[in-house]
């Protein structure tokens, strides 16, 4: 609307300038009404030369060509019809002249139209691509959260189930009802990760503990957890649910825990608000052939969410994952 007006402008200023000789015409001084309306006619009608010119650019039926053929035909009409009407009042003095100087003003003007519809089209239609990849972007999100949950896999239900029946035995019964609580506490934050993106650190902590519960009956305590992150720290940080899990079950899957091996788990936070998960190496004798879903998922995960990428050192005695966060 502001090109329009401003077009439009544009074309009647020369038609402007030369109102002070225009009043001296008797013809003019005897039909001042009409002379003045025809100024806000011309303007208006340059208005909605450009509006329409405009509008058949944006038909994003058509191709460009055809928007190209059919806003010139449209400029052809609508020059024609501008010349018959003021040809027709030539005599009371609103005449313009039918040649170069207005047939410029129409091209320049079609130009203008053409150009800024054409412009419009495309900025529609990256904002257009740009929503598809917003959403591509969501479903991919989506599908990595329910890989994720995939991973507490039937193996770790049947361990679960095993930790369960070995407690009952034992007839530690308030054991029994805390192993099953914190396994109920597992499962259910698995289960609603899917609707969660970004969660408080004090929440992935809090699911940490839990499976640390369950792993640690399961290892009967040679599985341990050293978190040294203070409450302040808890609430102040945001990741990606289920962000600590993928990297337990690496612990777990890669390296040997028995007596002879007792693992201690560090989490804690460094100076760059980055989590820091570290835990010594034990490899086992026959190393289990994984395809490394777990980290790359998590890695892609990340650097979708935070624009940062996940970081992991191995030295031979100490394997350690750097998780950035947000502040």
């Amino acid at each position: 609307m502001w090109l329009g007006i401003i077009g439009a402008l544009i074309m009647v200023y020369p038609n402007l300038v030369y109102i002070p000789w225009h009043m001296e015409w008797p013809c003019v001084q005897e039909h001042l009404w009409l002379y003045w309306s025809f100024h806000v006619f011309r303007f208006c009608y340059f208005f909605l030369f450009f509006i329409l010119i405009y509008r058949l650019n944006t038909v994003k039926a058509w191709s460009l060509g055809k928007r190209l053929v059919y806003g010139l035909g449209a400029s052809v009409v609508t020059y024609g019809l501008f010349a018959l009407i003021s040809d027709s009042l030539s005599d009371y003095g609103v005449y313009d002249r039918i040649g170069t100087t207005l047939i410029l003003k129409f091209v320049a003007l079609y130009g203008l139209g053409a150009t800024t519809g054409h412009i419009s089209v495309l900025k529609e239609e990256q904002t257009r691509m740009a929503t598809e990849v917003e959403q591509l972007r969501a479903e991919n999100l989506q599908s990595q959260y329910a890989a994720l949950a995939g991973q507490i896999n039937p193996h770790f239900f049947f361990n679960s189930l095993s930790g369960i029946s070995s407690l009952v035995r034992s007839g530690d019964n308030k054991r029994t009802l805390d192993y099953i609580e914190e396994l109920s506490d597992v499962f259910r934050y698995t289960l609603q990760s899917s609707n969660k993106g970004m969660v408080p650190l004090n929440e992935e902590l809090a699911f940490t503990e839990s499976f640390r519960y369950v792993l640690e009956v399961r290892y009967a305590g040679k599985l341990t957890f050293d978190i040294q992150i203070d409450n302040q720290q808890k609430t102040n940080y945001m990741l990606p649910v289920l962000t600590l899990l993928p990297i337990i079950e690496n612990v777990i899957v890669h390296n040997c825990i028995d007596s002879a091996h007792s693992m201690k788990v560090s989490i804690g936070i460094n100076e760059h608000g980055e989590l820091v998960v570290s835990n010594p190496i034990y490899p086992k004798q026959q190393q289990p052939v994984t395809n490394g879903i777990g980290l790359k998922n998590l890695a892609n995960r990340l650097r979708l969410m935070s624009g940062r990428e996940l970081r992991v050192e191995n030295n031979g005695n100490r394997f350690t994952v750097y998780i950035p966060m947000k502040n």
